[in-house]
């Protein structure tokens, strides 16, 4: 049944982030069942992957938490590596490229780009492995140092890509650089409350990062196109009303985690730090 619960949880989260990105470039780009359970069908997939690999104890609310965000990290990753270094797309829709450019100006190479997109994998890979041997060392500092540490890596590869992204069309704003890293050590905070697992806690911050803003950006924003957009025409304007009929089962989500939190910290828990009500 544990294998259930987790591709259900990988579900869950692939489905949360197909409904923020649809609502906030349908109008734009239209609407397709396909790209929309994109990401529901990764976050499926790397839902159940990661339980077979580690066993996770889905009966405990805690562990539904990390597993949550662990998996949701996980699946924007892969999207975003994806969308930047592999996918042959026209670039022409967007003011900010999706694929990777310099200064906004897009490296057409494609030998080029996946050799750029090779080592940035290997970088991320090996701020991995970074956190993971980390767990293997013998640390003399306390918890809260420790999820200082590893909790904001996520955080730093999103502000620092972000900024690489944006920054040369956008503009540099220092508040939003130190947004994600800030966010991040706050979401891994609460997840050391229930794994002292290093890799979980990272990621999961990341997710649940990621989830946060881009909740904030698109629901709280609805009329401010996406810097990718600025300045581009709606081209379905139908979508602006279609798209408030999947608002509910995004809310829900939102409503599921929150609750499965609460139930985390009201249940017996361990992790690297210690909190109960």
């Amino acid at each position: 049944m544990e294998i259930l619960i987790a591709l259900i949880i990988g579900f869950l989260a692939g489905l949360h982030t197909s409904t923020w990105g649809m609502y906030k470039d349908s109008p734009h780009e239209g609407f397709t069942y396909r790209k929309y359970f994109r990401s529901t069908v990764i976050g499926a997939m790397v839902g159940t992957v990661v339980w077979l690999l580690t066993r996770i104890d889905l009966t405990q609310a805690s562990q539904v938490v990390v597993l949550f965000g662990f998996t949701y990290g996980v699946e924007r990753a892969i999207l975003e590596f994806y969308k930047t270094f592999l996918r042959e797309e026209d670039q022409s829709k967007y003011f900010i490229p999706m694929q990777f450019h310099v200064k906004g100006k897009i490296v057409q190479e494609r030998g080029r780009r996946l050799i750029i997109g090779a080592l940035y994998l290997l970088g991320v890979v090996t701020a991995m492995a970074g956190v993971y041997g980390l767990q293997k060392t013998e640390w003399n500092v306390s918890g809260l140092v420790v999820v200082l540490c590893i909790g904001t890596v996520g955080g730093w590869i999103s502000a620092v890509g972000g900024a690489w992204k944006d920054a040369p069309l956008e503009g540099f704003e220092l508040l939003k650089f130190f947004r994600s890293p800030v966010i991040a050590f706050i979401y891994a905070l609460i997840l050391a409350n229930f794994t002292n697992q290093y890799l979980f806690i990272c990621v999961g911050a990341l997710g649940y990062t990621v989830a946060t803003i881009e909740t904030y950006k698109t629901f709280l924003f609805p009329s401010k196109p996406r810097g990718k957009f600025a300045g581009k025409p709606i081209l379905c304007p139908e979508m602006l009303k279609r798209r408030q009929k999947f608002v509910p089962l995004y809310v829900a989500i939102w409503a599921a985690i929150l609750t499965t939190l609460v139930i985390a910290f009201l249940t017996p828990h361990q992790g690297l730090l210690q909190v109960r009500f």
